[in-house]
């Protein structure tokens, strides 16, 4: 098994097979078919499904609107060796909102459910809060593919299979380091540098599927990193258990994007996560918040 860093063509072919998995396949009215990636997970990957909806939901929408939040559940796991059926509720068309409700449904029972509000653009009033300013540029910056293939040789399976073998449809850069295997006491604060591994055409709700599938990948970290824990750590359970993103803007995922996470406080064996996100040049995009399930079991 070869330790070289992936090509372009592997980039490119995983960015190809995410779009693959968007591409929905319409059922009947309001009842679409989507399917998962055969790359190691043992249960669907939240993102995934978060993505899924929203393009399921995004079909039923008059042109012109686009997702401004969305509200969703996890249920129950996905298994990624069966197909996921969207089936959409038309909640309202107004005369500037559109709202719309998701379930996913898996073996004839619910795995998903999600709200979503879509807006025609308007001119408004406007605020954000400034980015990070003490962040290193990305280019100077290891990628997780890089940093996977250096530690791969000394981790366990079935991780070490998995970092080696799967391509990234991903590119993300962390700015704040911890040993993956013995991690150290850390604030609840990560960033990580984000951006799709090779270009797509430029599409409004593409592109905000395609940051709905980003927003998941690293969200959950963040309220481990005081708890000094491993993901490889046996004694861990761990799951996303809902997921909400407010978008201020369209974002353009083959550009570099901060995600600014932090946790504000963790609970009867769950963790708050909360990102900002800005553009690499400083613009505000979206605001994606979480609750996990952090079961430590000594």
């Amino acid at each position: 098994m070869s330790n070289a860093p992936h090509s372009s063509s592997d980039r490119a072919g995983a960015v190809a097979r995410l779009l693959t998995l968007l591409d929905l396949e319409t059922i009947e009215t309001d009842l679409f078919r989507g399917h998962s990636t055969g790359e190691g997970w043992i249960r669907v990957y939240g993102g995934q499904v978060v993505a899924q909806a929203l393009m399921a939901a995004s079909r039923t929408v008059p042109d012109g609107r686009l997702c401004h939040s969305l509200h969703s559940y996890f249920i129950r796991p996905g298994d990624p060796a069966q197909p996921i059926l969207y089936k959409v509720e038309r909640d309202r068309d107004g005369q500037s909102f559109t709202t719309r409700r998701v379930i996913a449904i898996q073996k004839g029972r619910p795995i998903f459910n999600m709200a979503a509000s879509f807006q025609a653009e308007e001119a408004g009033l406007e605020h954000a809060f400034a980015a990070a300013v003490d962040v290193p540029h990305p280019d100077t910056l290891e990628s997780d593919a890089q940093w996977a293939q250096r530690n791969a040789p000394q981790a366990p399976e079935p991780w070490r299979t998995i970092w080696l073998t799967r391509d990234r449809p991903l590119d993300v850069r962390a700015v704040d380091d911890n040993d993956f295997f013995n991690p150290a006491v850390m604030p609840p604060r990560q960033r990580n540098w984000v951006r799709l591994a090779a270009d797509v055409p430029t599409d409004p709700v593409l592109s905000r599927a395609l940051f709905a599938y980003a927003s998941d990948m690293t969200l959950l970290d963040t309220c481990l990193g005081p708890h000094a824990i491993s993901w490889n750590d046996p004694r861990l359970q761990s799951a996303s258990l809902d997921h909400a993103i407010w978008f201020n803007a369209t974002p353009d995922m083959n550009q570099w994007h901060l995600f600014d996470q932090d946790s504000p406080m963790a609970a009867g064996g769950r963790g708050m996560n909360r990102a900002i996100v800005h553009t690499l040049a400083g613009a505000p995009v979206a605001t994606v918040m979480q609750e996990g399930l952090i079961r430590f079991r000594p």
